[in-house]
């Protein structure tokens, strides 16, 4: 058996809806992968192909992890969405359901618990967000949902934000004509 021992351990990043259609798809196999560039997978028929027959293998809650297609999948269902990483069949397990734990996790804090197919498609630029802090080119990268999170939330608007218009630049030169007219009274 060949040992993989690259940081390159996802082939892909799916969800998909509760009928099997994908929501979200992600392949990776950069062009600096020590095995090149993978010729499975490539079309979107192919990829179409795959996910219908990994969602018939996963549809029923129960496992969360399965070996299909000589690859491992790793998944974890919500509810009415299927959250997938996929690695090569001699991946370590346990790191792949570590990254998927955590982008689930992440996303559940994102959303506050409203993980479903219009939440997810609504806030897609906050899940993606996540899927890159959680997974970079096929590398996980963080597997620590707090901090993914953090990472992705819009920061919070500044209350005490200053608006420059016409009138804040005539009050500020209004005060500094007056102060500079005191100065002069006192020499």
């Amino acid at each position: 058996m060949k040992m993989n021992l690259s940081l390159y351990s996802v082939n892909a990043f799916l969800i998909l809806d509760a009928e099997g259609h994908r929501v979200l798809a992600k392949y990776y196999r950069p062009k600096g992968h020590p095995q090149g560039e993978s010729k499975e997978l490539l079309t979107l028929k192919d990829q179409r192909a795959f996910e219908k027959g990994l969602w018939q293998k996963t549809k029923k809650p129960g496992a969360d992890i399965i070996l299909y297609d000589g690859r491992l999948a790793v998944f974890r269902h919500t509810l009415d969405l299927i959250f997938y990483i996929i690695g090569g069949a001699t991946e370590n397990e346990i790191m792949l359901y570590s990254a998927l734990t955590a982008f689930s996790d992440a996303v559940h804090l994102l959303l506050r618990n409203q993980v479903e197919k219009r939440a997810v498609l609504e806030n897609l630029d906050m899940v993606l967000l996540c899927l890159d802090e959680t997974i970079d080119d096929g590398i996980i990268v963080e597997t620590d949902s707090t901090t993914i999170a953090s990472r992705v939330s819009r920061p919070k608007a500044d209350t005490t934000e200053i608006v420059i218009n016409e009138q804040t630049i005539m009050n500020a030169y209004q005060t500094v004509r007056e102060k500079v007219q005191q100065r002069i009274q006192q020499l």
